[in-house]
Formats: C-alpha cells, sequence, structure tokens
C-alpha cells in the first residue's frame, strides 16, 4: 500500500527491486510458493518483469512458468513498498487479486506450494506478505482475522 508521503527515505522505483504478484485466496486460505534458492520463506506468486513488459503480461507469464496456469480476473489490489526477502533491497510490488484458471502444479524454480491462513505457527512469510499483504486481505474479509 504505497504512502502517500514519498519522502526523501523512500526509494524511487528505478532503485527498487520490481516485482508482480497475486494474491489467491480459495476458500479463506492465501496461495503461498516458496523458490528453491530459499524454500523456508514463502512469497506470493509471480516475479520479476521482463523489459517493456507490462504488469499484467509478467503475471500471466510468471503464473505459466511457475504454476502451469494462468490468473483468473485479476484486479489491482495495491501497491506494496517492502523490502525484498532474498535480496534485502528496497521492493516495489504490483499486487493484483487473482483467481486459478486450472489446477496449480509448482515448476521452474518453485520449492514448495500451500495454502495458508497466515496463523500458522511454521511458516516463515516474506515481509511484503506479513506486512502488507495479509492485513489488506484480512480487512477486506477475504482471509481470517
Amino acid at each position: 500500500m504505497t504512502q502517500g508521503n514519498m519522502g526523501a527515505m523512500s526509494p524511487s522505483r528505478s532503485e527498487s527491486l520490481v516485482v508482480v504478484a497475486a494474491a489467491v485466496v480459495q476458500d479463506g486460505q492465501l496461495l503461498v510458493v516458496s523458490k528453491k534458492a530459499a524454500p523456508e520463506i514463502f512469497y506470493l506468486p509471480g516475479g520479476k518483469p521482463d523489459a517493456d513488459e507490462m504488469p499484467l503480461e509478467t503475471l500471466v507469464r510468471e503464473f505459466e512458468e511457475e504454476l502451469g496456469v494462468q490468473p483468473a480476473e485479476p484486479q489491482l489490489l495495491a501497491e506494496v513498498e517492502s523490502v525484498a526477502a532474498l535480496e534485502g533491497v528496497p521492493m516495489l510490488m504490483t499486487v493484483f487479486e487473482a483467481r486459478l484458471s486450472g489446477v496449480p502444479n509448482p515448476a521452474a524454480e518453485l520449492a514448495h506450494m500451500r495454502w495458508v491462513s497466515g496463523h500458522e505457527e511454521d511458516l516463515r512469510l516474506a515481509p511484503a506478505v506479513r506486512d502488507h499483504v495479509l492485513p489488506l486481505l484480512r480487512q477486506k474479509g477475504m482471509l481470517a482475522a
């Protein structure tokens, strides 16, 4: 959720890692994935845009590569400023709300896929998901408080 005040400490788009992801919620559970590079940290499915790629194009490509499905009915949920979990650098993440076109099957660089409430004790979520996306989904009534 981008803050209106862009003070001197806020990173600009050019200095931030840019990511596009989707919050997929089914039956009150959020789809999260982890990468082979860090299988213990869970993120929203998505990734970095290729050159001149629009956010929705990135989302479709990443879902096809990583999950073998397409995002259905994507709608912009929020722009989130956080710190990238692996890289430790400022990150700007465009988050869509979407459903899935089929049954997801993790592929490419993904290690694991889980449906979670966000309250699991054994779950390590990326800061952007934990601090921004989960509270927003709970506020919208999509996940249990």
